[in-house]
């Protein structure tokens, strides 16, 4: 159920009237698809709202989740979200710009983001939209070598991106060690092409699993693949 203001889910209800993106698909199958069972620590990059730390920390009782973005009023609105989860003793929001050295006591299992890797060439009007949506604020490059760096020996690193940046995000992977394990492209009905692509990332090359979602049936009801996607948060 949503409206302007907020969303809400089974088990916590999201606040998104003063953060610069808004709850939205993207987010949800991120959190959704992300492989969290074996992590005991996540990173989640441009954490926006707080919706995807919070997700990770309802599908994983024993993950302790750190959330960072650089935008005042996101950070705000995700502290006050995760405030009145059941998970507020495991989730830990802080402002910080990914493109400056991020410091921290232990590497991460799992680093998490929906970034802002797009290409349009129109630029939001909105300055704090327009950093959230857009490759200005921060770079596969950067986020790549960031991530190398704060991933433990057998972590993961698992994104959202639109399709069409695919190719150029896998080839930057590889340049800062990391490997593509798994990938699913996600088009919105099964007569449309891909629109969205997640990837998952490690240290170790291995078999890539690929695998294609559609969102919604021939009739425009959502399909049954992503009903057992997100059947743990939707109403």
């Amino acid at each position: 159920m949503t409206n302007k203001n907020s969303f809400r889910f089974k088990q916590f209800t999201v606040k998104h009237d003063r953060c610069a993106m808004k709850v939205g698909t993207d987010g949800v199958l991120l959190g959704s698809w992300t492989k969290v069972n074996d992590a005991r620590t996540a990173l989640d990059v441009g954490c926006g709202t707080g919706l995807i730390a919070l997700m990770l920390a309802q599908r994983n009782e024993n993950l302790n989740v750190v959330g960072i973005d650089i935008d005042d009023y996101a950070v705000e609105q995700a502290q006050e979200n995760i405030s009145v989860s059941p998970w507020r003793e495991r989730i830990k929001i802080e402002k910080h710009d990914f493109n400056e050295v991020f410091s921290s006591e232990e590497l991460f299992d799992l680093i998490v983001s929906n970034p802002p890797f797009y290409t349009e060439d129109t630029t939001c009007p909105d300055d704090s939209r327009q950093k959230a949506r857009h490759a200005t604020s921060l770079s596969i490059e950067t986020m790549m070598k960031q991530s190398s760096g704060l991933l433990t020996q057998e972590g993961r690193l698992s994104l959202i991106v639109p399709y069409s940046a695919a190719t150029d995000v896998i080839g930057e992977a590889v340049m800062n060690n990391l490997y593509l394990s798994r990938r699913t492209d996600v088009r919105t009905t099964p007569t449309k092409p891909a629109k969205r692509t997640m990837l998952e990332f490690g240290r170790k090359a291995q078999p890539t699993v690929y695998d294609m979602l559609t969102l919604k049936d021939k009739e425009g009801n959502m399909s049954d693949e992503y009903k057992a996607l997100t059947e743990d948060f939707y109403l």
